[in-house]
């Protein structure tokens, strides 16, 4: 070979190895880069929100950081919720021991008076501070109502949707002809109404009530779920709520809004001179908001606890709810029904929804985490993810004592979409995806709302939902899919696993442990074991409950190998390709034993 030749070889040879070793030192170099900074945080109001300042600083300084928030034993009481931001991204918090993110106001200062002892409430960020709940010693305390046992609520006589009228027995509402604030709060099928008192006038043995703009208007207008009058007994209960006058019963309550002082009946085991008092002031203790664009990435937030959470709507708007607590802004009835294409039965009803609160909610997000937290004493949905959700995991936390929803997932709609359409925005980023809930703990939950449930996911695709225990809910343990029609939408590629659900309905029928809605292709719900509901006699129709029951237009789902102890489901109203395998008492004993959290 040519020497000259042989020389360009060499020489490229050269060039090329001092190239790779170029690459390779800078991608050592950029590794080495990001950096793990420790950051420590003590309790204190606006600890954690300093911490997080403090990272971004590092970052805004040319720093390239990966920040763990380590926050260190202790009660954490915070006067504003918590935000997570797009400077935070590839950031995480960890709780060092037990560690409480506290929504609450401390009540002290009680004095005996007469049956009852009274605290003067303080002020919370300068103004009067209103509340819905209350807890003693860590214990939910009972806001003041005519009955212990919900065994023994009062049925309505009838109902004048003209007049925005329901007439109940006159001897139910003595106590509380001249409250001013007193609510009724009303069974309905598949939800509860709170319905604020405008008035009541006595009529002999009955009694009309009227209700306060704008529940009153809305909770007339539209079909379903309606106050019940039946010709078998099973006219719809309530119970009524808010009156110093129903003041009567050992852990009972009720505040004093215009004079700023709390009432309150304890228990036989408390001492109020040193007792532990929380009143929940926040409604939203932590948001992780990021937008469709630029979302929230790679953060995890890992063992703290988020307690004392609040749900203030029916103090203000009253709450009048078409399902799974979503509450409507506005519904109608249509007469005569409407027919709907692809096969869809006819409808009569329209209704525009809003979402409940949450203690903790995730919007416009990628990759957020908790793990091993714990929520506890939430007076409305605990953790939402809602929209613009790519992946992301919940996995080993704990849920108990939550007055609504444990997990919410999804869009259920914008409140411009009417509920009964297929929703399928055409930013497909919108919808959650890829989202896993996975061996949760899930358990005394929609205590306040009971028509929450367990865990409710909407418009959501390729979610998991696997290994949870959910237990002592008040409705349905979980709910897949939204929208009451077959028409494909956003929903698909879904999985239900291997939960363990039992001890479920504790108020509420029309109900199963597994609820679905919607055309849902290639979702499937298997392995779960689903046992153990509850028989309130007060429901409206007691023999309406199932383990396993796809509603309204669900379509495309596999349901099979699902054990319960008999074969009691439903399929209404549902679209096509639905498939039901080996679904019973049958079932093997390997897959029984298979369901709940993994140890």
């Amino acid at each position: 070979m040519d020497s000259c030749w042989l020389l360009k070889i060499v020489e490229i040879t050269r060039w090329r190895i001092l190239l790779s070793i170029t690459c390779l030192l800078s991608f050592c170099l950029s590794i080495q880069a990001t950096e793990d900074v420790i950051i420590d945080v003590e309790p204190g109001e606006f600890s954690i929100e300093q911490a997080l300042q403090k990272a971004r600083l590092m970052r805004l300084q040319g720093q390239d950081i990966r920040p763990i928030i380590k926050l260190h034993a202790g009660i954490y009481r915070i006067s504003q919720p918590i935000i997570i931001r797009l400077e935070d991204n590839n950031t995480k918090i960890v709780g060092e021991g037990n560690v409480i993110v506290n929504g609450g106001v401390e009540i002290k200062g009680w004095k005996k008076q007469g049956k009852w002892w009274v605290a003067d409430v303080p002020k919370w960020n300068g103004r009067p501070l209103e509340f819905r709940q209350l807890w003693v010693n860590g214990k939910k305390a009972i806001r003041a109502r005519d009955v212990e046992d919900f065994e023994q609520m009062t049925r309505i006589l009838s109902v004048d949707k003209s007049k925005e009228t329901i007439y109940v027995p006159s001897s139910s509402v003595k106590k509380i002809i001249h409250a001013h604030h007193a609510e009724m709060v009303l069974h309905e099928m598949w939800c509860i109404a709170n319905l604020r008192i405008k008035e009541v006038k006595m009529m002999g043995d009955s009694a009309a009530l009227t209700f306060h703009n704008p529940e009153s208007h809305i909770h007339f207008m539209h079909p379903w779920p309606s106050p019940m009058v039946t010709t078998d007994g099973h006219n719809s209960a309530f119970y009524l709520t808010n009156a110093k006058e129903l003041l009567d019963k050992p852990g009972e309550w009720f505040l004093d809004t215009k004079e700023q002082k709390l009432y309150y009946m304890p228990r036989q085991d408390e001492d109020m001179r040193n007792a532990d008092v929380e009143a929940p002031a926040l409604e939203t203790l932590l948001k992780v908001e990021g937008t469709a664009d630029q979302p929230v990435e790679n953060v995890s937030i890992e063992g703290v606890s988020f307690q004392y959470a609040t749900w203030m709507r029916p103090s203000l708007q009253g709450h009048a709810p078409l399902q799974a607590g979503m509450y409507m802004i506005e519904a109608y009835k249509i007469k005569p029904q409407i027919s709907r294409p692809n096969g869809d039965h006819k409808l009569d009803n329209q209704g525009w929804v809003g979402r409940p609160a949450s203690a903790v909610s995730v919007n416009a997000a990628t990759d957020v985490s908790f793990t091993n937290c714990t929520f506890k004493h939430c007076a409305s949905t605990a953790l939402d993810y809602h929209q613009f959700i790519k992946r992301g995991r919940i996995e080993h936390c704990t849920f108990n004592d939550i007055g609504g929803t444990g997990i919410l997932a999804g869009s259920f709609g914008t409140e411009n979409h009417e509920a009964h359409l297929p929703y399928s925005p055409s930013d497909v980023r919108e919808i959650c995806t890829g989202l896993t809930i996975s061996n949760n703990r899930i358990d005394d939950v929609a205590n306040e709302d009971w028509g929450c449930i367990g865990i409710g996911a909407g418009f959501v695709r390729d979610i998991k939902i696997i290994h949870n225990e959910i237990s002592n809910v008040s409705y349905t343990g979980i709910s897949l899919g939204w929208g009451w029609n077959r028409q494909m939408c956003s929903m698909s590629n879904n999985l239900i696993k291997n939960n363990l659900i039992h001890h479920y309905a504790r108020h509420m029928y029309d109900t199963a442990g597994i609820y679905t809605l919607g055309s849902q292709p290639h979702t499937f719900i298997e392995g779960n074991v689903v046992r153990d509901i509850y028989t309130p006699s007060y429901v409206h129709d007691p023999n309406h409950w199932f383990y396993l029951y796809t509603d309204e237009g669900s379509s495309h789902i596999t349901v099979r190998n699902n054990w319960t102890p008999s074969e009691k489901f439903l399929q209404n109203a549902n679209g096509p390709g639905n498939t039901w395998e080996n679904n019973g008492p049958m079932v093997s004993d390997s897959i029984k034993n298979n369901a709940g959290i993994l140890p």
